[in-house]
Formats: C-alpha cells, sequence, structure tokens
C-alpha cells in the first residue's frame, strides 16, 4: 500500500489553472463557447450556417464544437455571442482564501 497524497480543488478549473489568472479565463471561455454551442444546436444550424451566422469561418465552429479553448480568446467569444444575439454578464466577487495571487 503506498501513501498517496491527493489534493482536492473546488472546481475543475481550479486543478488545471497554474494561476488565478489562468483559472478566471478557463471559466469565462467555457462558460461563452457552452452558450455558443448550445445556441448553435437549439438554432438547429450547420457547421456553414452558424459560421455564416456568427462571423467566423466553418473550421472555427468545428474547434468550438470540438472545446478547443486554446483557439478562442474572450473578445472573439464576445464578439460571436452578441452575433448569436446574446448578452454576457460580468460579476465581480472576492476570491476564495488560498486563490489570491501572492
Amino acid at each position: 500500500m503506498t501513501d498517496e497524497v491527493f489534493e482536492t480543488f473546488e472546481t475543475v478549473w481550479d486543478a488545471v489553472g497554474r494561476s488565478p489568472e489562468m483559472v478566471a479565463q478557463l471559466k469565462a471561455r467555457s462558460e461563452m463557447m457552452s452558450a455558443l454551442e448550445d445556441h448553435i444546436k437549439g438554432q438547429g444550424w450547420t457547421q456553414a450556417q452558424a459560421a455564416r451566422a456568427l462571423g467566423v469561418t466553418q473550421p472555427r465552429i468545428s474547434e468550438l464544437m470540438r472545446g478547443k479553448f486554446n483557439a478562442f480568446g474572450i473578445e472573439l467569444l464576445l464578439k460571436m455571442l452578441a452575433r448569436a444575439g446574446k448578452s454576457v454578464e460580468i460579476r465581480i466577487h472576492d476570491t476564495a482564501p488560498g486563490m489570491q495571487a501572492a
């Protein structure tokens, strides 16, 4: 039997994030990408139709649907959401103790 030590995290993003800043960006991009994917599916669009409606190329929609986080910056996701008729609300609150930058 080994003496393994497991670290626990509040969210999956906290586990993969190297810094509070990275965690915040991952969470924001994840939520925006999920909202776009839900919208595309809800409209019943093909990837080509979604690309035209959202002002990007079909390969970009493919990346979105496959969850390629590194392919999208927050600014592009905001533009795509606006083109989809969605608004984004930003809430700012204190981070949990231990998650604050040193």
